[in-house]
């Protein structure tokens, strides 16, 4: 897989560089190595390959099985580090699987919201991914992309279209006993949020207009 994977992540920077004004901002920000979760707003369906042409590392990412259903796309998915979730949720399946990257000290990047926002502004999170970094007990690194939900069609080639993906620094999340109540992950999950809120011009933030001063991580 892995040769499989850099060769996709070439030709994706590639187009990237050809077809966009694409600015990667923090790079410096993953750790080397080491298991770690990527949380990111989502914008479009090109936000999966995006994120893993910017970032130095093979990363795993999680996405709708319904994309999995064609063979030949499946296969392709699988391939570059993709497995299946079900819209809205992470079954059980999904969770062991991720939990299993995160063991191997793999790069998981997961989209809290769920999924695309309609409105290109920060949604609700879903509690998945907090419960994957307190359990796992591995740092969490904001990402906030713009200009990817411009790459919609055929049209965009000929535009050029500004992307921007700002890179924060690692955080940890932590919640006792590594077992943490409904109502924590809520509350981890709003700090999850303006984490990434501050990775993201302030027209894309919604609801998480504040910074993080005054909160602890």
């Amino acid at each position: 897989m892995p040769w499989f994977y850099y060769v996709v992540a070439t030709l994706i920077r590639a187009v990237l560089l050809l077809f966009t004004h694409c600015k990667v901002n923090g790079r410096e920000n993953i750790p080397a190595e080491g298991a770690v979760i990527l949380v990111a707003n989502h914008l479009a369906l090109a936000d999966p390959p995006v994120i893993a042409a910017a970032v130095p590392r093979q990363v795993r990412f999680m996405a709708k099985h319904e994309l999995f259903r064609p063979k030949i796309v499946g296969y392709i998915m699988r391939m570059v580090g993709a497995f299946p979730v079900k819209r809205g949720r992470m079954n059980r399946t999904a969770l062991g699987q991720a939990d299993q990257f995160l063991a191997e000290g793999m790069v998981l990047v997961v989209f809290p919201e769920g999924k695309r926002s309609k409105n290109n502004q920060l949604q609700s999170a879903l509690p998945g991914s907090m419960l994957l970094a307190v359990r796992n007990r591995v740092p969490m690194v904001p990402v906030g992309m713009s200009g990817t939900e411009r790459m919609k069609g055929v049209t965009w080639l000929f535009q050029r279209p500004e992307i921007t993906i700002n890179i924060g620094k690692p955080f940890f999340l932590s919640s006792g006993d590594g077992k943490p109540s409904k109502a924590d992950l809520t509350g981890l999950s709003h700090l999850v949020m303006r984490h990434i809120a501050e990775q993201l011009p302030t027209t894309y933030r919604g609801g998480y207009m504040e910074g993080l001063n005054g909160i602890e991580n």
